[in-house]
Parts: structure tokens; sequence; C-alpha cells
């Protein structure tokens, strides 16, 4: 059932992602309703009976599920079409991925209610640094259009009349450090969580790992950027090269390692 739900989800936001803004009430309500196919999927799909499915498949839909909202209330504000040809293909391949790499049930029998809040925090946390990032890529596009030779930045096309109509890029900007900051806030209370309650949480000693390595470094760099702009006055390219670096880090930190971990080498993890 949930697979059809998922296939349902990623065809909408396909068609969503390249119809013509001009549609803009139609594709809003479109892509409400392809997000609410994704939520209603996962519900299905990830939980049972006093069990849990993990998975970094599981993990990555989630996390774009909660990006596509955090995109939807974005663009209700702001006119930031061009970042729905971002979000929406990925979010599409994402959804489709928990149905070809299912990951394993664990039971939640013994689990301290402090896991789910740990794994809801994280995907948070994750999700908003994930918008985060796809805002820097934009912001590169834009800058890189507004430096572009004139008769380069003349042709016009769908995308680039999108970028065009971007808010200026020092709004662009705080909108950016709105959202790193929250999710440096959410992080934080991850890496925390982890730290403290590991024993409670997983049934096991906090230890050091892959993950927690890189968290804990993409977390310094984020923390760094967010120091930098309050006491150095750090933005644009240093900003957006922090942004997408502390990113690419902290998504190897989970998706990445669960990755090669379960679908390469065949490990079942919890």
């Amino acid at each position: 059932m949930q697979n059809y739900l998922f296939i349902l989800a990623a065809l909408i936001y396909l068609v969503c992602a390249f119809l013509p803004s001009a549609w803009r009430n139609t594709l809003s309500l479109a892509i409400l309703g392809g997000w609410l196919l994704h939520g209603a999927a996962l519900a299905i799909d990830v939980s049972g009976p006093g069990e849990l499915r993990v998975g970094f498949a599981a993990m990555l839909s989630a996390t774009l599920w909660v990006s596509v909202a955090a995109y939807w209330l974005e663009n209700r504000n702001f006119t930031l079409d061009s970042l729905r040809v971002l979000v929406l293909p990925v979010s599409a391949v994402a959804v489709v991925l928990p149905a070809l790499f299912p990951g394993n049930m664990i039971t939640l029998d013994g689990k301290s209610p402090l896991f789910l809040w740990h794994i809801f925090i994280s995907i948070l946390a994750y999700s908003t640094l994930t918008i985060a990032a796809f805002h820097a890529v934009l912001m590169v596009l834009q800058e890189g259009r507004l430096h572009a030779r004139p008769g380069a930045a003349a042709q016009s096309g769908w995308f680039a009349s999108a970028l065009d109509r971007l808010p200026a890029l020092l709004t662009m900007e705080k909108l950016l450090f709105r959202l790193i900051g929250f999710g440096f806030f959410l992080l934080t209370l991850t890496v925390l969580s982890g730290v403290f309650f590991s024993e409670e949480l997983f049934g096991r000693a906090f230890k050091w790992d892959h993950k927690i390595i890189f968290t804990l470094l993409s977390w310094a760099l984020f923390g760094l950027l967010l120091a930098g702009r309050r006491w150095q006055g750090w933005r644009g390219r240093t900003a957006l090269g922090f942004t997408l670096t502390g990113f690419a880090i902290l998504f190897l930190a989970y998706v990445g390692s669960r990755f090669v971990l379960e679908v390469i080498l065949h490990r079942v993890l919890v």
C-alpha cells in the first residue's frame, strides 16, 4: 500500500517541479497534496505495533518530507520559485528510496521515550540544514547570474527567470542565517541528547565512531560560521562555503555512512 503512495507522491513532486510558476495557487495545492501522501506513506512504512523502521532511506525520506514543508511555508512569504526545481526532484527520489532500501525494524520495547525524541529532533535538524543548503546553492547561482556578462545574463529561460525573481541577496542571506541558526540549535540538542543519554537511548555507553565525529565536525563548522557572522561579519562566499561544507559533512555523518554500511556492507544497524 505504502509503495503506491510513495510512487504517487514522487510523481506529484516531479510534475510540480516543472509546472509554470504562473500556476502558483494550483502548485501550492498540488505540492501540499504530494506532501500529505508522502507523510502518510512514511507513517505507514516506518511505524508498526511497538516497532520502528530505521535505515538511511527512511531517514532521507523523512528529512526531505520536512524540507518540502519548509519550502512550502517559505514560498508563501517570499518568491522562492526557483527553490522548487531544486527541492522537489530531490524529494521525488527520496520518496521512493524506502521501497528500494527498506532498512530494518527495531523493537521499541524497553526503549526510553528519549529515543523517539532524539530521532525526531535529529530529523528536524537535518531537514532545516538541508533546506539551508538548498538556499546556499540558490544564492551561488543568483550571485553568478548577477556577475555574468550582460549578454549571458540577458539569456532567458524558466529557471533564469525564476532566479531573477528571487528576493535580493541580502534578504536571501538573512533567510539563510535564520535557517542555520535554528538548525544549529536543533543539531546541538541532537548532539547533547546523544552524548548524555547514550546508554538510555541506545543501550550502550557513548563511544566515538564515524557518525559522532562527522556530526561534531559539522556542528563545529556551523557554530564557527554563526560566531564569525556575529563578531566578524562573515557573509557572501565565506558563508556559502561554510554552509555547503557543513551540510556535506553532516550528510556523511548519517545518510552517507549508513548507505555504505547497509547497502554495500549489508550490516544490520540500529
